[in-house]
């Protein structure tokens, strides 16, 4: 089959090493980039450290409201369709790509598969919400990484073309992990040693745009009794320094601020953390995997398996709570082992059997 695979945001990078590979061992993969992620912090230090191969075409679409951005990547999505006439679309996740992706290609009579299908919120209120609910109404094939997710679609009255794959970003850790002990150097950099520090990251609008929850976040992370590495989104960065915040932090000898970091670095910092602190679904799987305790810095999560033998739990609003909630989870050390989510022979593989048994 000749396969589209589009791509657009950092976690879409991430999960495209593992499914790219495997896609290319029998099929033709085109691999197009929006450019909704454009900086190298947040998009080329990926495609180098997983060996990602290069896109065919990067559309370089950048950043601009959630309307503009989604037009603007469905018009050049399509012409790039309509050049390359591929036999499917793959799409993944919740960006604005995975939307338009969706909508270019189904606009055209194309077949979607949506990798991360059936993922709820139940917040109409994240953009996220909404790519995920419309992207499943227009995929042919709708590739689930949970049990959960399944039911979820199921609840819609969405039962065919579903497939319970496992999660791809599993794959993706699974095969990387080893590399990221072998080269990353990040906890030498930083000065903190294992289970000696809080990793801490921050990008969702509902956290960066609400003045007051950024301020409460931002004066919490001194006072945890541990150093704090936080690697910062653009977006949180220009917040912090809007609201005057950025400064305060900086100064703090407590604080190890730093720019976004690559895959590597990022995963070995998740596994060395003695606490996860995050509004990251990718984060928050990844520590989940890996044994780490994980304060979610939301009310909810579309990832509810996670929050399943107290390994992971949400902060429900009450960041001024988070000294105290950082010490309870610290203490509780003796969680369940790391844990797999989906089936040992990985997702990736699954997804490429479900596509030639069924994409002819």
């Amino acid at each position: 089959m000749k396969i589209c695979t589009i791509v657009g945001a950092r976690p879409q990078f991430i999960k495209a090493a593992s499914l790219s590979t495997e896609l290319r061992r029998v099929h033709v993969e085109i691999l197009l980039h929006t450019g909704q992620h454009y900086d190298y912090e947040m998009s080329r230090v990926f495609f180098d450290e997983l060996s990602i191969p290069v896109p065919s075409y990067h559309l370089e679409i950048g950043s601009g409201s959630h309307g503009w951005q989604t037009g603007s990547m469905m018009a050049s999505i399509e012409q790039v369709l309509l050049e390359e006439a591929p036999d499917c679309v793959l799409v993944i996740g919740d960006t604005n790509s995975t939307l338009a992706g969706a909508l270019a290609a189904a606009k055209l009579g194309l077949r979607v598969g949506h990798v991360e299908s059936g993922l709820r919120s139940y917040r109409r209120t994240m953009p996220e919400e909404i790519n995920r609910v419309l992207t499943d109404r227009l995929a042919t094939w709708l590739f689930c990484p949970t049990d959960v997710s399944v039911r979820n679609l199921a609840q819609e009255g969405i039962t065919r073309g579903v497939w319970m794959t496992g999660d791809v970003l599993y794959d993706v850790l699974r095969e990387t992990l080893p590399l990221a002990r072998a080269k990353s150097s990040t906890l030498a950099a930083f000065g903190v040693s294992e289970r000696q520090f809080i990793l801490a990251t921050l990008h969702r609008a509902e956290n960066t745009d609400d003045r007051g929850r950024l301020s409460t976040f931002a004066h919490a992370l001194p006072k945890l009794g541990i150093p704090v590495v936080f690697p910062v989104h653009p977006r949180t960065s220009a917040a912090l320094k809007a609201a005057g915040l950025w400064e305060g932090l900086a100064r703090n000898a407590a604080v190890r601020l730093t720019g976004p970091v690559g895959y590597l670095d990022s995963l070995r910092l998740t596994e060395a953390a003695l606490v996860a602190i995050t509004d990251s679904g990718g984060l928050q799987r990844e520590a989940h995997a890996l044994g780490i305790p994980c304060i979610v810095l939301r009310e909810e999560t579309e990832w509810v398996e996670t929050l399943e033998g107290g390994r992971t739990v949400l902060a429900n609003g009450g960041l001024e709570q988070l000294p105290a909630l950082v010490k309870r989870m610290a203490k509780a050390a003796s969680f369940l082992p790391p844990m797999e989510l989906g089936p040992k022979n990985g997702a990736s593989r699954c997804i490429r059997q479900i596509l030639e048994d069924t994409g002819a």
